[in-house]
């Protein structure tokens, strides 16, 4: 029984590290004015999204394989945590191949990302309110 307790303790602070970093992220791209280091900055910041998602979906699947039974809940969360995965990736690709005299292409990204992290907060900040209903 303590394992379960441990894996659902360290899911649910996980979770809270993932939405802390989604936080973070999107203040960025709110705050920091010079593309190179925002750059930069999101550039160090990904590998530690991708980590902490991977952590949060298998210590979901560690927790729904011990509770044997298959829920609405765990249903929607596989697709979120993919789908956060997914739109990050592409995120990425298009910010990496931004130049730094493609002025017009900074600005497009900084509006596009704003988007991104926005989607990404509410659609984990919606599975938690979902998963406290069902």
């Amino acid at each position: 029984m303590e394992l379960m307790s441990d894996a659902i303790i360290t899911h649910v602070y996980t979770i809270y590290l993932f939405l802390a970093i989604m936080i973070f992220n999107f203040y960025s791209v709110v705050t920091v004015d010079n593309f190179i280091k925002l750059a930069k900055r999101l550039k160090f910041m990904t590998p530690i999204y991708h980590l902490t998602n991977a952590i949060v979906i298998y210590t979901g699947a560690i927790v729904a394989a011990y509770a044997q039974v298959f829920s609405f809940t765990i249903g929607l969360m596989i697709p979120a945590s993919i789908f956060l995965l997914v739109i990050e990736i592409k995120r990425y690709k298009k910010m990496r191949v931004i130049k730094s005299t493609d002025i017009q292409l900074q600005e497009e990204f900084m509006v596009y990302a704003k988007k991104i992290y926005t989607i990404e907060i509410m659609v984990l900040v919606s599975v938690y309110i979902i998963s406290k209903v069902f």
